[in-house]
């Protein structure tokens, strides 16, 4: 049924989802040209990028729950080094893997708030697949940059793309989409969503406006036309899209805030937040969620 509905997505992408109950995890993994080769149709094809490593890290899963170390660990102050990290995270997407049931996790977020990177880690550890939703607007015309797409076609076209988009990947399960910034002004695209679980990366606008500043805008449609200093007029168009998008934001199921994190950790920047640390403030934030819909504790269920 999914192998079905994903090839009346048009967008030129082989999926087999038969992979999704053979294999760990799969992903979707897109050209890093994608954005330069503008008219060009594209091939993508799940497969799986599990290596050796990772799944000695999944052998120590047996060692212990993350419910059996001592205190809550975004609570403590003090976080174990990388290879706990990655324990903590398999063992809390394991957990809750059983209540999400299937359904597609979506990642909401402005610009730049790190929903790729999340939603690649949160695919793995669920043993879902990830695909970008603006990457996936991209191919279903041609080839075609969202920049491209908003210099050619205007607004308008691009969200129209995006919510069919969005109508399409909720017939579809066992998937952690990014969905683009703007993804939420529409309402339409929250019945779609509602379909799954909407994990909201709430970033603080000033650390936004440092991180795309400093990689630059010119892939970012509705930045790259403003004048003056970098930083500054990112900040300045980002607070401007917060005003329209920021209450629907919350609309999400779940939120993770950076800077609730970063204070529970003792950091005074989120950047010094790794974003393993975010994906289990996400998976705890969904296991809160899942909890308040069934009306119990996870563990009792």
């Amino acid at each position: 049924m999914e192998a079905k509905i994903a090839l009346k997505m048009q967008f030129s992408a082989c999926i087999d989802t038969d992979k999704f109950a053979r294999r760990p995890s799969v992903s979707l993994p897109f050209s890093q040209k994608l954005r330069e080769q503008h008219g060009h149709p594209i091939s993508c094809h799940f497969q799986p990028r599990r290596t050796s490593n990772w799944q000695k890290h999944v052998a120590l899963e047996a060692s212990g729950s993350y419910r059996n170390f001592p205190a809550p660990i975004l609570e403590s102050g003090s976080f174990p080094p990388s290879l706990d990290e990655a324990l903590i995270l398999k063992n809390k997407s394991q957990e809750i893997l059983p209540y999400i049931d299937g359904r597609c996790v979506y990642l909401v977020g402005m610009m730049g708030s790190g929903k790729t990177t999340i939603g690649k880690i949160l695919s793995e550890v669920l043993g879902y697949s990830f695909c970008d939703s603006d990457t996936l607007v991209e191919l279903a015309v041609k080839g075609t940059s969202v920049a491209e797409i908003f210099n050619l076609y205007g607004e308008g076209f691009f969200r129209n793309k995006e919510s069919e988009t969005l109508q399409k990947l909720s017939l579809t399960h066992h998937m952690v989409v990014s969905t683009g910034g703007g993804a939420v002004i529409r309402p339409i695209n929250w019945k779609y969503m509602a379909k799954g679980i909407s994990v909201w990366l709430d970033v603080p606008l000033e650390a936004l406006a440092r991180r795309i500043s400093a990689v630059g805008t010119n892939s970012r449609p509705l930045l790259h036309h403003d004048s003056g200093d970098a930083y500054n007029r990112t900040l300045t168009r980002l607070s401007n899209l917060w005003k329209e998008r920021g209450d629907a934001y919350a609309n999400a199921n779940a939120r993770v805030s950076l800077e609730e994190i970063a204070a529970k950790l003792g950091h005074r920047d989120v950047t010094n937040l790794t974003p393993t640390v975010i994906a289990i403030e996400a998976l705890l934030q969904i296991e809160a969620f899942l909890k308040g819909e069934n009306g119990m504790d996870i563990a009792t269920l």
